[in-house]
């Protein structure tokens, strides 16, 4: 593997990994931009925005953009989360020019006002696609409250008022402020020539507008509670619990996802033996999500709604003991062996190491290898879980639920 990095003169950064044994190349365009950076006024313009992006520009209509992506075969497609929006694309590495002119061109959409009443409408579906899904409504209630006052509460997709109120000049606004040159990266993993990448770069992306954005990163103060959302129809309950973890600078991260993996791990955790396979439950979960300046664990079981209340006791009694006693070393040994097993899987195709090689920069601005992440890994101790423990306990704050309850 050999990494480079540059930045054009309008602070657009590149990064690549360059892996001579690949036979394919995958490139993103990493935009540092995404719910959080919101307003309350335009909550969901970052996901409508990244929709937007594929109904054309002024030299390719959207007919043209499907068209040139399956004329080169490539897996492509774009996510917008809490942080990030992405825009990306996995082809022959004959097609690399190709490709980067047209992901390149799709991020100055024409954003005309036809198109974008006619997908407002596709967005408001979505939201009530998803309002259809038990799931969605008490992940999205606990973000709400776990996040209040915080960026982080903001939904991605937003809300049908604030989807509806939208108007194409506030999207044309949001893209003016957002999708300059400096808040863009641009990863490239897999078989590809460095200099090509930065002459296309150059062809493509120079004459984008300079400058770059800030974003407030203050740490969660979650106020706690607790949320029941009644849905008599609903044959199961789902619940989901919240707690402060390490942030996505925290050296703590690496431990906090290994903490996860031993507790709620869908194979072989302490809950998965304990709930899921006595049949207690049908789902539950443990899992980490790290943030800019923030993070949180988050748990997620589902059950008859007439166990709900034994379920959450015996979640309970798990974190209550790891708490007090912690891991033992062949939990953590087994720990370690499946997060490598699932990084060093991943790097084995340009796709899985371009989301470690974007997240990386964008987040820490820093350049992992696979061995690095391996290395890291491996250094962890239970002596490191403790120190975890102790700076962010298993100890939820926020609780909702969804289901036929009227209590729990």
């Amino acid at each position: 593997m050999i990494f480079h990095e540059t930045r054009l003169d309008n602070g657009l950064q590149i990064v690549g990994e360059e892996s001579p044994h690949a036979h394919s190349v995958a490139l993103g365009f990493f935009v540092r931009t995404g719910a959080r950076d919101e307003t309350d006024a335009i909550s969901g313009v970052s996901h409508f925005l990244e929709h937007m992006v594929f109904k054309g520009t002024d030299r390719h209509s959207p007919e043209d953009v499907n068209r040139v992506f399956d004329e080169v075969g490539a897996k492509y497609n774009a996510s917008t989360g809490e942080e990030t929006t992405l825009f990306y694309a996995a082809v022959l590495p004959e097609y690399l020019a190709q490709t980067c002119d047209l992901l390149a061109d799709i991020l100055r959409p024409a954003l005309r006002d036809d198109d974008f009443t006619m997908e407002k409408k596709v967005i408001l579906e979505e939201i009530g696609m998803y309002d259809d899904q038990p799931t969605f409504v008490v992940f999205e209630r606990i973000m709400q409250m776990h996040y209040a006052g915080h960026p982080l509460g903001r939904s991605i997709l937003g809300t049908n008022e604030s989807v509806t109120a939208l108007t194409g000049d506030q999207m044309r606004a949001y893209h003016r402020d957002r999708y300059l040159a400096g808040n863009i990266t641009l990863a490239v993993a897999g078989k590809f020539d460095w200099d090509e990448v930065v002459a296309l770069a150059r062809q493509y992306c120079d004459h984008w507008p300079a400058g770059s954005c800030s974003r407030a990163t203050p740490p969660a103060q979650p106020p706690g509670g607790m949320e029941v959302i009644t849905k008599a129809t609903s044959q199961q309950q789902h619940l989901m619990q919240m707690a402060p973890a390490p942030s996505a600078q925290d050296p703590l991260r690496y431990a906090a996802e290994l903490l996860t993996v031993i507790v709620g791990d869908e194979t072989g955790s302490r809950i998965f033996w304990q709930l899921v396979d006595p049949g207690h439950v049908e789902t539950a979960e443990l899992g980490y999500n790290e943030f800019d300046g923030t993070g949180s664990y988050l748990a997620h079981l589902s059950c008859t709604p007439e166990e709900t209340a034994a379920n959450v006791r015996r979640m309970q009694a798990i974190y209550d003991d790891i708490n007090s006693h912690g891991v033992t070393e062949q939990e953590l040994s087994q720990a370690k062996n499946k997060v490598s097993s699932r990084i060093v899987l991943r790097s084995e195709r340009p796709m899985g190491r371009l989301a470690s090689l974007g997240h990386n920069w964008i987040s820490r601005h820093e350049y992992r290898t696979v061995d690095d992440d391996l290395a890291t890994l491996r250094s962890i101790t239970t002596a490191d879980i403790r120190r975890l423990l102790d700076a962010y306990p298993l100890r939820p704050v926020t609780q909702a639920t969804v289901g036929p309850l009227t209590s729990l």
